[in-house]
């Protein structure tokens, strides 16, 4: 969250930024399907007509600019200012409110703000209140509907997962759970006695992006049999480039599961 104070002439700008940003932030974590409420005055309302007017209106236009599609909810606004609400539908198509931004009217008459203008006189600022998610809470549970818990590597909790395939080949499965953690990325490594393919089924219900299987084969040529979660094999790949590929998909923070 954020308190942006600006003057009124710079709201526009403000909030079409606002907007821009909370767009990104949606787009890096894969939510597509969400709109906008526009929702103005309410009866009970603190601050003169023109001053909500106006602050509409850079609401509005900031949309408009945009090319926004978005829903009025006339008299839906807070008591302090109209506001703009973003809301995200999961995988369920169920809708939820998440990002809002909000021209608050009352914080600096409270705080008595002021700034000094171009005309050398005091004048009052405007504040927009802008929230990213929401509540931190609720967005995290979206994000894990709408997903399934099946994350993208760079958001995964254990980003690749290490299975060597029996005790011969563990000291080399622990070298490159080694490599792995040195290069931070999130890892585990499975040193049960299972037989591989109750190791690759166990890892397949968490949900890790990558596993990597690894046996005597494996460790004479310095490779990992790379597995991706709901596709199957990849094949062979040496350990060093394996661990540079995936450090670049957690840097561009890719969307493919």
């Amino acid at each position: 969250d954020a308190h942006i104070f600006c003057t009124p002439e710079q709201l526009e700008q403000a909030v079409t930024e606002a907007i821009a940003l909370i767009q990104r932030v949606y787009t890096i974590f894969g939510f597509e399907d969400y709109h906008m409420e526009l929702s103005t005055r309410p009866e009970k309302a603190i601050g003169s007509d023109e001053m909500w007017e106006n602050a509409t209106d850079s609401l509005r236009n900031s949309l408009e600019k945009l090319g926004i599609k978005y829903k009025l909810n006339p008299g839906d606004g807070a008591f302090y200012g109209p506001k703009i609400d973003f809301h995200v539908k999961d995988s369920l198509k169920r809708s939820w409110q998440c990002g809002t931004i909000q021209v608050d009217f009352s914080m600096p008459e409270r705080f008595d703000l002021n700034y000094v203008g171009a005309d050398g006189q005091k004048h009052r600022p405007v504040m927009v209140h802008r929230a990213l998610v929401g509540s931190l809470e609720r967005f995290i549970g979206v994000l894990i509907e709408h997903t399934a818990g099946n994350f993208p590597a760079w958001l995964a909790p254990v980003q690749a997962t290490v299975l060597p395939i029996s005790e011969k080949s563990l000291s080399y499965a622990k070298e490159v759970f080694t490599d792995l953690q040195s290069a931070g990325i999130r890892a585990s490594i499975d040193t049960g006695e299972e037989k591989i393919g109750s190791k690759i089924r166990n890892a397949e219900l968490r949900k890790i992006p990558y596993m990597l299987v690894v046996g005597e084969k494996e460790a004479a040529s310095a490779m990992v049999g790379v597995r991706r979660h709901g596709k199957g094999d990849l094949g062979a790949k040496p350990r060093g480039e394996f661990v540079a590929e995936l450090l670049q998909e957690i840097k561009e923070r890719r969307l493919e599961k």
